[in-house]
């Protein structure tokens, strides 16, 4: 079951495809499968996501989803489903959860208590179209995985007249902040959206602010990793150039060990892991026991530098992996893990006790 959990957590993390929008019955995938459930994401998605909201009032209704579809959004939105868990907690930090009228499972498992209870939950790979169809939403949001076997899980759907937005996984935080802008306009929550942007926007100048102050001698070189690697799996993924971890990683005032990977999201050999000798390791595993002291004894790293010096840190897999404004506060738990003496007194913004361990998208 862990290995099924870790396969979905590495789909999720590694997809950005393009599904169509209201009216549209074709559906384009822009990504290519790794390690068979594994989507790697590409700049082209970010092209389009910058290029579907350029240039608009933000108080106005898109006429374009973030997969840069053409869409006609209700002017009421009072009724929505949400199939994506990252769109699910931007949609409730709008004040919207309830008008969530169902959502993918994982939504549920980790925001049961900001939704109404008992609302349909639906497999984000293989959803029940007609049920959809029949709650008669005003809006589906969908997010890019549920396209990544190449299938339109939501054809049906858009046949039957019912307006689907995609969302494509974010590749940076311009992106992410795109994404809570286009939700705000097709909810008529501009106002609220804009200001969670500005939250975002401001904490992340912070961090710039400090991360300027850190001497050249102090910055430390880091792997970033999405699971522990074993003699089941012994591949490593990562994450490479464009990817919105990569440029976190790069405004805490670190250097990313694989930033230079062309790829996405590289997959490197143990060997090749090792020889890049990180400073700093920061794991999402969130699902190996004692994670910390298994990769602290890891065979064959021991004189890397981040296990000579314990310097192996575990990241809240969601908070990471949801492409929303709370990878904000992966990027301040980050940068206290690394260079505690500089970021001990930034306070998160979008601090949350609800965490789950649940699978990003």
């Amino acid at each position: 079951m862990k290995k099924k959990i870790l396969s979905i957590v590495m789909a999720v993390a590694m997809m950005s495809t393009f599904a169509v929008g209201c009216g549209n019955t074709t559906a384009e995938t822009v990504s290519e499968t790794v390690a068979e459930e594994s989507v790697t994401a590409t700049s082209e998605a970010s092209t389009l996501q910058t290029e579907s909201t350029e240039n608009t009032d933000v108080s106005a209704k898109p006429t374009t989803d973030r997969s840069g579809n053409e869409v006609t959004i209700p002017e009421e939105v009072n009724s929505i489903v949400s199939m994506a868990p990252s769109t699910t907690q931007i949609l409730i930090d709008l004040g919207l959860g309830d008008k969530i009228v169902a959502c993918d499972t994982y939504s549920y498992a980790s925001y049961a208590d900001s939704l109404s209870a008992d609302i349909p939950q639906f497999d984000m790979m293989t959803p029940d179209q007609e049920q959809i169809i029949a709650l008669g939403a005003d809006v589906v949001f969908t997010t890019g995985m549920s396209a990544s076997h190449g299938d339109d899980v939501f054809a049906a759907v858009k046949e039957a007249g019912v307006c689907v937005l995609d969302i494509p996984s974010s590749a940076s935080l311009q992106d992410i902040s795109d994404d809570i802008r286009f939700i705000g306009a097709a909810t008529s929550t501009s106002e609220a959206a804009e200001a969670i942007v500005k939250e975002m926007e401001a904490t992340i100048e912070e961090i710039s602010k400090i991360a300027a102050t850190i001497p050249e001698e102090e910055k430390k070189t880091v792997l970033f990793e999405l699971f522990t690697p074993s003699a089941d799996s012994p591949t490593i993924y990562t994450c490479g150039s464009n990817t919105y971890i990569n440029e976190m990683i790069s405004l805490i005032g670190a250097t990313n060990v694989a930033g230079e990977e062309e790829s996405q999201w590289p997959a490197l050999t143990e060997e090749a892991a090792v020889a890049m000798d990180p400073q700093v390791i920061l794991t999402a595993d969130m699902y190996t026991d004692d994670v910390i002291n298994v990769i602290l004894k890891m065979s064959g790293w021991e004189n890397v530098s981040a296990i000579k010096e314990e310097a192996v840190y575990q990241i809240d897999n969601d908070t990471v992996n949801r492409p929303n404004h709370h990878v904000v506060s992966a990027m301040i738990e980050m940068a206290k893990d690394i260079y505690p003496d500089y970021y001990e007194a930034l306070v998160d913004p979008f601090s949350t006790e609800d965490s789950k361990e649940q699978p990003a998208a």
